[in-house]
């Protein structure tokens, strides 16, 4: 997860075009011929889509403005890990 790529996809697309890039990714993960490797690459491009996800959802739906959603979506990231 790195939050500038986060920041990045959130303010340059919109919340369903990232949705959109998460069925495809997902959809390619299921063919056979994925390689290890490159679940990881894909793996990483989905929790980074997801949260750019999440934070427009923080923006659009609770108010926030962008750096106090992406701020949150980060803290409720690490708080699930400490857990």
């Amino acid at each position: 997860m790195k939050l500038p790529v986060i920041k990045h996809l959130q303010r340059n697309n919109e919340a369903e075009k990232l949705q959109a890039t998460v069925d495809v990714l997902e959809s390619f993960t299921e063919h056979r011929s994925v390689s290890e490797e490159e679940m990881d690459v894909i793996g990483e491009l989905i929790t980074n889509i997801c949260g750019a996800i999440e934070v427009h959802r923080l923006v659009d739906e609770e108010g926030m403005k962008d750096t106090d959603a992406a701020n949150a979506f980060v803290k409720k990231v690490l708080g699930s890990i400490d857990q």
